[in-house]
Parts: C-alpha cells; structure tokens; sequence
C-alpha cells in the first residue's frame, strides 16, 4: 500500500470536499486544527469536528489556502 503524505492544514483554508453537505454546500472553512480538525461550512454555517485521517481522504482540492502566520502564531511552541 503507497504512503500519502500528511496534509498540512492553515487556520482559515477553504477545502472542497468529495461529497457535498445536505445543504448542498461543498466549501469548507477550517477553523479549528489538531487531531479533529473543525471545519465550517460556507453555504448554512454548521459547523462540524472531522478527524483528520477521515478528513484526508475526502478532500478534492484546496479552494483557498488560510494564512500561515496565523496558524504559526497560535501553535503552543511558539509561545513563550
């Protein structure tokens, strides 16, 4: 079995998922990184946690990249 490289998520990426949410929306916002990554849906708002090995899989394609000084600045390694 081939190994796929982990995708590296940004606070505020905009990812287009395989099946589209009942609302009909298929862009997703993440808010929220770690093992559950928190993703808000940009058609209705709902927001949902989706962990990150399920997620993988499902996502078609980055619609918009986050900003990684952002995400960089909350990591608690980078605190002092």
């Amino acid at each position: 079995m081939p190994v796929r490289p982990v995708l590296t998520f940004l606070l505020g990426d905009v990812v287009r998922l395989r099946r589209p949410h009942p609302c009909g929306g298929t862009l997703w916002r993440v808010d929220r990184l770690g093992a559950d990554i928190g993703l808000r849906c940009l058609t209705c708002d709902r927001r949902v946690m989706v962990d990150r090995v399920a997620l993988e899989p499902r996502i078609v394609e980055f619609a918009q990249r986050g900003d990684a000084r952002l995400t960089d600045a909350l990591r608690p390694e980078s605190r002092s």
